[in-house]
């Protein structure tokens, strides 16, 4: 029935595209957050009143009923987010988060429903993160065939400096009445933007940004940029170019092409001011122009550089390189940030479960491997996804001899060991030129 309700608002946000809906309040209900608390992972970090998934179901049907009963009289009010600070594989700098109390968590994630239901309609082909049936393998598809095919012959590299600390509460709440002109949705929107963060004790005011680790954060971001650069660029930008131009956008990891080279400059200036307005701004030390394409290589020679420069994108590193016929071809491999935080993260996990039973310790090495074969398994990388096998064999050869004062293996011993018991080999597992159905590319 609620799928029904959420399928209908859908289609209505796709065909009439200026339709302002004013009423979805009451589409919170019982059967909506029981919906999503069976969704819910029970095994996520709590918040400041330390209630589990577990502890709530016990008396779900009246906890609901109360929920539902506050909502409708307006007496909701979302506790403060629990911060805390996760660590940056490979680095010293820690990542803060956001984790709300799980009944607000349900509560984002109706919200987060019906959010949905009527952007998708509207968000652009462009942008790919944290939507249905999108991901980062199909925005990945989606620049490669951008440059490849089109004459693309710069990058502008954005990054937008903090963007989910920054993101202007008036500004966001204007662009969702775009959409909803129902009070009790705007007002649900805002009070789960001002809950506070709660860290060591001590209550903060949040008059700004969506904090990370928000169920509601994804599309609240997306609705953000969709109004700020995704129409901007599409309706604006391009129009006034004389060369072709295109973006791909995956929440705040932003690559912009462009034909022409003072084209490319004049953006960066212009992305620089548009931004300021709505209170962000780019990180200059992340953000470059480059020559990128199938002439990327003859420019670089001009100016007395051996090889075409390189950007990172969605934990890729981005290369000019040509097909063995000799015809220019965009490649890939893992971004050594990435590469050497996988690693470290690997290390980290079997330092501290070596004392594992060995056959659950080596199902999970497994699986683990599995996992990051599927994320970086693309066209391309078979070099690095074969070297990270090879070192996470090191690391487990490393600390398997650690799990007594006696060494367990020498490296013929452990060799013997991987021959009858192998782990997983390095697989490609992304066709960089296979595009899923459903998927519009923005070429």
């Amino acid at each position: 029935m609620m799928q029904t309700k959420l399928a209908r608002i859908a289609e209505v946000a796709r065909t009439r595209p200026t339709e302002k809906f004013t009423s979805l309040g009451h589409l919170i209900n019982e059967e909506l957050l029981e919906i999503c608390h069976n969704e819910a992972n029970g095994q996520k970090a709590t918040g400041v009143d330390f209630v589990t998934k577990e502890e709530y179901g016990r008396n779900l049907e009246g906890n609901l009923k109360d929920l539902v009963v506050r909502l409708k009289r307006q007496g909701y009010h979302p506790q403060p987010v629990r911060r805390v600070y996760i660590p940056k594989p490979g680095s010293k700098v820690k990542r803060p988060l956001g984790i709300p109390a799980y009944e607000d968590k349900l509560v984002q994630a109706a919200l987060s429903k019906i959010l949905n239901a009527i952007y998708e309609a509207d968000f652009l082909d462009c942008s790919y993160g944290f939507r249905p049936n999108r991901g980062t393998h199909d925005a990945l598809k989606a620049i490669n065939c951008v440059i490849e095919r089109g004459r693309v012959n710069y990058i502008v590299d954005a990054d937008i400096k903090g963007f989910f600390d920054h993101v202007d509460h008036q500004w966001l709440l204007k662009f969702v009445q775009h959409r909803i002109a129902d009070p009790n949705i705007y007002r649900l929107i805002y009070r789960l933007l001002r809950a506070g963060v709660m860290e060591e004790g001590k209550h903060y005011a949040t008059s700004e940004g969506t904090p990370q680790g928000g169920v509601v954060s994804p599309i609240l971001a997306n609705i953000y940029l969709h109004y700020v650069v995704d129409l901007w660029f599409e309706k604006v930008v391009r129009k006034k170019l004389q060369g072709e131009a295109y973006m791909v956008r995956y929440a705040d990891d932003i690559v912009f092409c462009f034909q022409y080279e003072n084209e490319a400059q004049h953006f960066y200036q212009t992305l620089v001011e548009r931004l300021a307005k709505f209170n962000l701004e780019i990180a200059a030390d992340k953000t470059k122009i480059i020559p990128f394409g199938r002439y990327a290589e003859e420019q670089s020679q001009k100016k007395g550089k051996d090889k075409p420069e390189t950007f990172d994108f969605l934990g890729f590193t981005h290369y000019c390189g040509k097909s063995k016929e000799g015809k220019f071809r965009v490649k890939r491999k893992t971004s050594k940030k990435k590469y050497r935080g996988s690693l470290l993260k690997f290390k980290t996990w079997v330092k501290k479960s070596r004392n594992m039973p060995m056959h659950d310790l080596w199902n999970k090495a497994s699986e683990k491997l599995r996992g990051y074969y599927q994320n970086y398994g693309l066209t391309d990388n078979s070099k690095m996804i074969s070297n990270y096998q090879y070192e996470a064999k090191r690391i487990l050869f490393k600390w398997l001899n650690r799990r007594s004062q006696r060494k367990s293996f020498d490296w013929e011993k452990f060799r013997l060991f991987l021959n009858k018991y192998p782990l997983p080999k390095p697989k490609i597992y992304v066709n960089i030129y296979k595009f899923r159905p459903g998927i519009v590319l923005p070429l």
